[in-house]
């Protein structure tokens, strides 16, 4: 996927762009005045960030697919400031991306996926090809090209000087080790003659 090679703000744009054209995807009534989570004290200024936000969604899900609604809302939590009191990690507003992936379920962009190790939506091919869609087109007007895989530099190894590899290897273990030279023994120190105590015979 060429989503990695894109720069993040501008896919954003381009794909809240395409999402409008999708019939499916339309804001609700409450999203004009909705907080998305409790960490912010003021609705979103822009009035399209209905769409940037399932932008960002369908990108979230194509990353870390299998994904679901409560590791959504730890990625798009934050600090919530308590005054004087210490900030305290807050997740983000659950309602906001259960209709998101609602409506992303019901544009056939997305899917849920139950049999997998992992529970949650996963990118269908419709989707996979909207975000690619998207990616080539940014690349191509900021004339973005990726370098060409390089091949490994190091060369195969013949059969033929594999065996001889093998045969050398042999011919080292079994070759006999020179015996080291025998340790020379310790002189041991000679015991010093006690001097006779005066007064005995």
């Amino acid at each position: 996927m060429a989503i990695y090679d894109v720069p993040i703000g501008e896919l954003l744009t381009k794909t809240a762009e395409e999402l409008k054209s999708v019939k499916e995807l339309t804001p609700p009534e409450w999203s004009v005045f909705a907080k998305t989570g409790q960490n912010k004290t003021r609705p979103p200024m822009n009035p399209d960030w209905w769409y940037v936000r399932a932008a960002s969604i369908l990108r979230k899900v194509a990353i870390r697919g299998p994904i679901g609604t409560s590791k959504l809302r730890t990625l798009y939590g934050g600090r919530k400031r308590r005054g004087y009191k210490q900030q305290h990690f807050v997740r983000a507003s659950g309602s906001v991306i259960r209709a998101i992936l609602k409506q992303l379920d019901a544009a056939g962009l997305t899917k849920t996926e139950a049999k997998k190790i992992r529970r949650g939506r996963e990118l269908t091919p419709q989707g996979m090809a909207l975000l690619d869609k998207v990616s080539v087109g940014i690349m191509k007007q900021k004339n973005i090209v990726l370098p060409p895989k390089k091949k490994d530099d190091v060369k195969p190894i013949k059969k033929k000087a594999a065996k001889k590899a093998k045969k050398t290897k042999k011919i080292a273990k079994e070759a006999p080790k020179e015996p080291k030279p025998a340790a020379k023994p310790k002189a041991e120190p000679k015991a010093e003659p006690k001097e006779e105590k005066d007064g005995k015979a």
